[in-house]
């Protein structure tokens, strides 16, 4: 299954349309990482679905090689303002482990774990769209480690810190509580084309659902 983003096949009049405000278009993928990237054993390496599913799951990195795989192109955006086209993805649709864990009526985020200990906050609604997908492969390689291989999460629609490197577990929540990034002073949601980049354009409701989000949280 392939999927393409709209105007993703290189018309010059569909520059200006797929190009959010504030970003400036590069050919480059810069490297940008809190911390270094983590060493990754893939003998141990294991994804998991956990919290408010109807099955709980764990796949080993031979298991989830042997899943149903798509490839996508999609436009990448980085919250520091430069956008990157065409990027070539190919991974599990996060649409399928979905299906594969059931998520529950009272489920309406998920916290993205990694390797190394960071968090990143999604609503499954934005989850869910067809074109997120776990990545395992980039413009016909093997994802290289520095831009989270062996796995990382892609989430076109949003800037690129919700796309965590390094994934290892979707934690199912009743609640939208902020992660790493939110905690400081990040946009709860990221949306590039609202430029939703810092925590002072959200709004007062949902300032207050990031409040009493991570207060539940904390209990």
């Amino acid at each position: 299954m392939k999927i393409q983003p709209p105007g993703a096949s290189g018309e010059n009049g569909a520059s200006r349309e797929r190009l959010p405000p504030g970003q400036v278009l590069t050919q480059k993928w810069p490297v940008l990482t809190y911390g270094e990237a983590p060493p990754i054993d893939l003998a141990s390496w294991s994804f998991r679905c956990f919290g408010l599913v109807g099955e709980e799951m764990s796949w080993s990195w031979s298991e989830f090689l042997a899943l149903p795989r798509i490839e996508v192109t999609s436009d990448i955006h980085c919250v520091t303002h430069w956008s990157r086209y065409d990027n070539r993805w190919e991974g599990v649709a996060v649409a399928e482990i979905l299906r594969r864990v059931r998520p529950r009526p009272d489920a309406i985020a998920v916290m993205a774990h990694t390797s190394e200990g960071y968090t990143t906050n999604i609503s499954l609604a934005d989850l869910a769209d067809e074109d997120a997908l776990l990545a395992i492969r980039h413009g016909g390689e093997d994802l290289a480690r520095e831009h989270g291989g062996p796995c990382r999460l892609v989430v076109p629609k949003l800037y690129l810190w919700k796309s965590a490197k390094w994934v290892r577990a979707f934690e199912f929540l009743a609640v939208n509580p902020p992660g790493f990034w939110e905690v400081n002073g990040y946009h709860l949601r990221a949306d590039p084309w609202k430029e939703e980049r810092y925590s002072d354009r959200e709004t007062d409701a949902m300032q207050r659902m990031r409040s009493e989000a991570a207060r539940l949280r904390r209990r």
